[in-house]
């Protein structure tokens, strides 16, 4: 009875024998235990987590930065290729850490190492450290004996990762700013500014001109109706919010990023970067096509994306190979297919992959240039074109009044 007390019970979803897809329970000690449970009656572990009550339930759940598991990784590497047991190397780089979450977890990792598991299952214990994909890298290379070299093929990875979401968040912060700016300038100039001219204005019993009296009647309104238009943000904002972590819900937002014109292009492009990224680094390792693709499909940050490789994977275990169902989704253009064709007939699809991670590599870098030197003009040309619109309404309308007491 103690015993079954101190089990967890850990919801999962993982490959049976055959290649479907199964959910379930299972008890065990710890997440890298219940992990090496599945794998020994023959299943694939995709996802797992432990089930919480709903009084445990976190909003935001944290996550270890990518570039603390980049240096992790690669400085692990090291000391495997030196030939220093894992439990010493772990012990050392949990040691010399800064980073408190990361330190907590190569404490889990060595308990876990220590009541047996294996490196890949102690791993799988920690998600908000270790993706599937590096998970499913580390359970190959184990088995491989080659775990210094996959170590630092992820960190590269992960370096690539890191470098082009900072390429996009960079190319961003300056609109965005702009933007933030221009709506602070508006809001200030309606709720501040325009209310003492309005006073002003009919105080003098003047004739404004059209211009102006839509400007007061703009300003009006806002001062009026502030609380409403406020409500309605946090509504929208909370609705998104909300959109986005239902899977319907989430799917649908990213199928209208995918349409917007210029930002659905960038994301594609980021999509498709990541996912042939992904898949020929899981190739390398070693790890079989079936739970690359299933991998693969669940690290794809777009629910379009996750849902047609999901699709591309059944399709595939029912033997129409890869490249066919690949073609009949849509979302890949023409030089990604015929990558994806040769690299099958020729069984060179990790090379092939590789190939177009460094293509998408480089046109997600055009994207971003392109993105940003369209983007940055196009907010500073809207900042000018409403303060301009307010200088002419209020200037028009004081030389009018200048000209109406002139005459009388």
């Amino acid at each position: 009875m103690s015993r079954d007390k101190a089990l967890i019970k850990f919801s999962y979803k993982a490959l049976d024998r055959a290649g479907n897809s199964i959910n379930g329970i299972e008890k065990a000690a710890s997440m890298g235990a219940a992990h090496v449970a599945l794998i020994e009656r023959g299943f694939e572990p995709l996802e797992m987590a432990a089930k919480t009550s709903i009084l445990n339930f976190e909003i935001t759940k944290k996550k270890v930065p990518r570039k603390e598991i980049m240096n992790f990784s690669r400085q692990l590497g090291v000391f495997m290729k030196a030939g220093i047991p894992i439990m010493e190397a772990l012990e050392v780089i949990m040691e010399e850490t800064s980073g408190k979450m990361l330190k907590t977890v190569l404490a889990g990792l060595i308990d876990s190492l220590r009541n047996g598991d294996t490196f890949a299952a102690a791993a799988a214990g920690h998600p908000e450290a270790f993706p599937n994909f590096y998970v499913g890298i580390l359970e190959s290379a184990e088995l491989t004996g080659n775990l210094d070299v996959v170590l630092n093929q992820l960190a590269d990875y992960l370096d690539r990762d890191i470098k082009a979401k900072g390429k996009i968040t960079a190319a961003l912060i300056y609109p965005s700013v702009v933007a933030v700016m221009s709506v602070v300038t508006i809001a200030i100039l309606a709720v501040f500014v325009l209310p003492r001219f309005v006073t002003f204005f009919k105080s003098m019993h003047a004739k404004l001109p059209l211009a102006t009296r839509l400007l007061m009647d703009f300003s009006g309104y806002i001062s009026k109706w502030w609380f409403v238009i406020l409500a309605i943000l946090v509504f929208i904002v909370g609705g998104f919010a909300t959109m986005r972590r239902s899977s319907a819900g989430k799917a649908k937002l990213d199928s209208w990023l995918l349409k917007l014109p210029v930002i659905g292009e960038l994301t594609q492009v980021a999509v498709l970067e990541r996912v042939c990224s992904i898949l020929a680094s899981l190739l390398k390792a070693g790890v079989d096509l079936p739970r690359s693709m299933a991998v693969t499909a669940e690290s794809a940050n777009n629910a379009v994306y996750r849902m047609a490789l999901e699709q591309v994977r059944e399709e595939m275990m029912e033997g129409q190979g890869l490249a066919s169902p690949i073609a009949r989704t849509g979302l890949f253009p023409g030089a990604a297919k015929q990558m994806f064709r040769v690299g099958e007939e020729t069984g060179t699809l990790d090379q092939q992959l590789e190939v177009a991670a460094e293509y998408y590599s480089q046109e997600l870098d055009n994207k971003v240039d392109r993105v940003t030197a369209l983007f940055e003009p196009a907010v500073i040309i809207a900042m000018g074109i409403v303060v301009g619109f307010v200088a002419v309404a209020l200037i028009s309308a004081m030389y009018g009044i200048y000209n109406q007491v002139k005459i009388g």
